[in-house]
């Protein structure tokens, strides 16, 4: 894409903040708006120019990506006489890289279709350390039209990028992903556990483990973060919890039952209720190791 364009990204927490770094050390023009202007103060001091309002920033944007919390943020964000729906040029490309609902990414493709722009569902996996280091897992739903004139911005932000199909299908994936996610969690926290139990130093079980067919995202990356008691947040707990309730949701609609993923967002609710919503999801660890 013409690197004269200027994007427009909403949404600078924990993953957004480097995502946004992304596109401007690639050489793009950012615009950018946060509820809180203090958590983007870095990324004014390296360049992106700070808008007051979503409406300024949508109408000045050719690109508006978006990285909200929850569905609730998403709706807020783009509807109504201040939303980016409304302040859009037409032709305008806009793309949701919240994990939210595929029925709420279907609405803003009809509305944005009738307004003449471009809408794009593409949500990511991978954490704080994949925006970081540029190599995030980008699940696109949409026409295939409008993710190929933006694949070259979701180039600069990841590696394994998949068009899954029609509008929805990105949220659709990214729901399989948090299923995949919920019950190995509760895996990797039992088998860290287990280690520490049975008198073995936890790290050179890893060592052997997570090479073979237990290997996972989480064992290699979450269970050192465990063992050394280290429960910064890469995703939050509340983040984590609001994907199972739509994974869940969604389930029910397609007639599925979901036991692990009902285990895992039960276990997740007990954390919160202990006031850990804040943390990484990794901090689940210390639920469990309470039950042993």
């Amino acid at each position: 894409m013409d690197k004269n364009k200027k994007i427009g990204f909403i949404g600078t927490g924990v993953m957004g903040k480097s995502m946004a770094r992304n596109l401007l050390t690639s050489g793009y023009s950012l615009l950018i708006y946060n509820r809180t202007k203090d958590s983007a103060k870095e990324l004014i001091s390296q360049g992106a120019i700070w808008k007051d309002t979503i409406v300024d920033l949508a109408a000045q944007s050719d690109v508006i990506i978006t990285m909200v919390g929850f569905p609730k943020d998403v709706e807020e964000v783009y509807f109504g006489e201040n939303g980016i729906l409304s302040n859009a040029k037409p032709d305008t490309y806009v793309i949701d890289m919240t994990t939210s609902t595929p029925s709420l990414a279907q609405q803003i493709y009809a509305l944005a279709k009738e307004k003449d722009i471009h809408a794009l569902d593409a949500p990511v996996s991978g954490g704080e350390t994949g925006a970081k280091e540029a190599r995030l897992a980008i699940m696109v739903g949409g026409d295939q039209e409008d993710f190929e004139a933006m694949k070259p911005i979701f180039e600069i932000l990841g590696k394994n990028i998949v068009l899954q199909g029609k509008p929805g299908a990105g949220q659709h994936t990214k729901m399989s992903n948090q299923i995949a996610i919920a019950s190995n969690m509760i895996g990797v926290c039992e088998a860290v556990i287990y280690a520490k139990k049975a008198g073995l130093d936890p790290n050179k079980v890893l060592k052997s483990i997570e090479t073979g067919a237990a290997g996972s995202w989480s064992l290699s990356n979450l269970a050192p973060r465990m063992i050394s008691g280290d429960f910064y947040p890469g995703f939050y707990i509340k983040h984590f919890l609001k994907d199972m309730k739509i994974a869940l949701e969604e389930a029910k609609v397609i007639g599925l039952k979901t036991p692990g993923l009902k285990l895992a967002k039960s276990l997740y609710d007990e954390l919160e209720a202990r006031g850990e919503g804040n943390n990484g999801t990794q901090a689940l660890y210390k639920l469990l190791i309470d039950y042993s």
